[in-house]
């Protein structure tokens, strides 16, 4: 019988209406495959037919993600698979699942044949002076031809890990016996190799415990993501345990103990407390220990020993008010129980923050804002975001009487396209901030309407080539209007596309509800560029002053993903330079260059990324002890160079803000952060030239 299954307006121009049939009613996966091909095909971007194309790039991406190394999967394996190369298209018309429930079947298989595998090479020593090399770029490899032939593989692959833990322990081993540390027990050279074959082991046992937690949930939506992934890179299926990871990621809090959790050899371990959450004020829960099992409230616990990161996460979180029972082994062996009230945990990191900043020899003061992200509370309305969380550190910082402010957008990935067109709005009259385009339709303009100028003097951004997203929209507009210098790395991430986070729960009817929850589609609906016409997509945003970047030498951004968008360009927006452009940028760039020239952080940066694009290059390596370790020396004496060229400090110094300082007075936690921040503010050597760069701005 016909239903109507999907009921849901999309972030377009125009009522999505879906109807389609599913005779399988109860079939979870049918459902979710169905929604998810209406929704790309709807509401996408870029109008992509489900033909050859499409299922070459799903079957691609699938497979990569499946073996990535090329380790378990063999030759005929790919055979059998590749019967459905271009077809999935079909496939996913139909909403069959022939394709993935035969390569489910296949590594699965696989992966108990190279259980024993590793066991058996393991078992044995290796042969270092054996003159050999491993290739370690998959992409430089095929799959196995035979067993014989990936048993070889794994042989080569499994000597290639015990050869670094060896070479680890023999350089604490000599480290210890030129210190003479008479604590140190000396060790055979067969002792050692057997004791680096153990740790691999160790390592091995965790990752096959890891692999048979996965369940068909964790396969499907590896598989429907390379559906999603075809189209462009950032379009995701998210299962309902990532929806609300992400959500915790934009808002920046999350409703728990505030306890960062590991796995470890089964066991859930506490990696680190967060300084005033729930867990941190009941005070017995620590770092190291081992949660053994957990209760709500009062009712039977349930154990979490050898149990799933996320499905322990999922027991411990819990509503704001509710208690959790954490069932806890000490590091000394004891077993207690420990309470704890659950209450919203506030990550304090991922919020804006700001200090006083001045360079010596000079009396002028700046204000600092770093803003690691642009977050929101999608689930609050009077949650916190970005855009009024900055709008109050500049009026704290105008108190200040400040000369300039510095905004700094470094590794900032974006995030509430609605924040940074209000943030932009801080330093112009009115405007458009940025223009958005639709697959339909003409580009529409995101406008700052607000008449008020929140801070109008002089206006520095800083960015890298981790600023990504609404931090290029942020740094584009401010570029174009000429109301900010624009400094960082040769050009930003690259990423100009805007997603649109849909709930398939809300697109099926109540008769679905036992498939039900669906998790949440990340859909590229829409493409941003500046007020100039051009997009941010791909080119990123090329700063005013260009500074030297770790990256510098290595393609990182955009530009190395799968199926990327392409870069175009549209009319440009109707807008009005700012009042009193910036007169002397040439000069700026100049006086930046010398600066930097004759900077030994800069020198050193420019060198070092030099060297990392090299080492990134290398993936032919010796498996010869005494070659491997004579090439790790070289390659160590060079290190040396670049290890703590952060750490010499600058001429800057950092002052917490008096109202701050008023407000942490009595948090003593608080107040320690704040000086630990102005302490790292003063080893920054980006920090300081960008202050060299605004205290001469005219």
């Amino acid at each position: 019988m016909k239903r109507k299954l999907i009921r849901y307006t999309f972030p377009l121009a125009l009522l999505v209406i879906f109807s389609f049939t599913i005779y399988n009613s109860g079939k979870r996966e049918k459902v979710l495959l169905e929604v998810l091909s209406k929704s790309l095909d709807a509401g996408h971007f870029e109008y992509l037919k489900l033909d050859k194309n499409l299922s070459d790039k799903v079957y691609n991406l699938y497979l990569e993600g499946l073996d990535y190394s090329k380790r378990y999967l063999l030759k005929e394996d790919i055979r059998q698979l590749e019967k459905y190369h271009y077809i999935l298209s079909d496939e996913i018309k139909e909403t069959k699942y022939d394709f993935f429930d035969l390569s489910v079947k296949i590594i699965d298989q696989r992966i108990k044949e190279t259980e024993s595998i590793y066991q058996e090479i393991l078992a044995k020593p290796f042969d270092f002076e054996k003159k050999e090399a491993i290739e370690t770029d998959p992409k430089k490899m095929d799959f196995p031809k035979n067993e014989k032939d990936r048993h070889e593989r794994w042989r080569q692959m499994l000597k290639y890990q015990t050869l670094l833990k060896l070479d680890n322990l023999m350089t604490i081993q000599e480290t210890a016996i030129a210190d003479k540390d008479t604590a140190y027990k000396v060790l055979t050279f067969t002792e050692l190799e057997s004791k680096a074959r153990e740790r691999v082991m160790n390592d091995y046992k965790e990752l096959y415990h890891r692999l048979y937690q996965l369940d068909e949930k964790d396969r499907l939506a590896n598989y429907l993501n390379a559906y999603t992934g075809s189209y462009d890179p950032h379009s995701e299926y998210m299962p309902p345990k990532d929806k609300e990871n992400f959500d915790i990621r934009m808002s920046g809090q999350l409703e728990g103990i505030g306890a960062q959790l590991t796995e470890q050899k089964g066991f859930i371990k506490v990696a680190r407390i967060i300084p005033g959450s729930p867990s941190w004020k009941q005070g017995d829960l620590k770092a190291g220990d081992l949660i053994l099992k957990v209760a709500e409230a009062d009712i039977e616990p349930v154990s979490v020993v050898d149990m799933r990161l996320d499905d322990a996460v999922l027991l411990i979180r819990g509503k704001k008010g509710t208690e959790v029972r954490l069932t806890v082994k000490k590091i000394d062996g004891s077993i207690i129980v420990v309470p704890i009230i659950r209450d919203i945990v506030v990550l304090d990191d991922t919020y804006a923050k700001s200090a006083v900043i001045q360079i010596e020899g000079s009396s002028m003061r700046y204000g600092y804002i770093n803003l690691p992200s642009f977050y929101v509370d999608f689930n609050n309305r009077n949650g916190r975001r970005s855009a009024s969380d900055v709008d109050i550190e500049i009026e704290k910082l105008k108190q200040e009487d400040i000369d300039g402010i510095i905004l700094d957008l470094r590794n900032n990935g974006g995030g509430s396209l609605p924040d940074v067109v209000e943030m932009g709005g801080f330093f112009i009259k009115t405007g458009p901030i940025v223009q958005v385009k639709s697959r339909m339709g003409e580009p529409y303009i995101l406008k700052d309407r607000d008449s008020r100028i929140q801070y109008d003097g002089d206006l520095l951004v800083m960015v890298n080539t981790l600023s990504a997203s609404a931090s290029e929209i942020l740094a584009a507009a401010m570029q174009d209007y000429g109301r900010a210098v624009i400094v960082g790395a040769p050009t930003t991430y690259g990423k100009g596309t805007v997603q649109r986070i849909i709930d398939l729960d809300q697109m099926i009817s109540d008769s679905y509800s036992d498939v039900k929850p669906l998790g949440a589609l990340r859909l590229t609906t829409q493409k941003f560029y500046r007020v100039n016409g051009g997009a941010t997509q791909l080119k990123g945003v090329v700063p005013d002053i260009i500074l030297p970047d770790i990256y510098g030498a290595i393609e990182i951004g955009e530009r190395e993903l799968t199926n990327v968008m392409p870069w175009d360009e549209i009319e440009p927006a109707a807008y009005q330079k700012w009042q009193l452009p910036i007169g002397n940028m040439e000069q700026l760039q100049k006086s930046s260059s010398e600066r930097v020239a004759n900077n030994e952080v800069f020198s050193k940066v420019k060198e070092n990324s030099i060297r990392l694009k090299k080492l990134r290059e290398q993936t032919v390596y010796s498996l010869n002890l005494e070659e491997y370790r004579e090439e790790q020396k070289k390659l160590n004496e060079e290190a040396k160079k670049f290890d703590k060229m952060f750490e010499a400090d600058t001429k800057l110094t950092a002052k917490t803000l008096k109202l701050d300082i008023a407000e942490f007075e009595n948090d003593s936690t608080k107040l320690a952060s704040a000086k630990a921040w102005n302490k790292e503010l003063k080893k920054d050597a980006y920090l300081e030239e960008a202050v060299y760069i605004i205290q001469n701005i005219k």
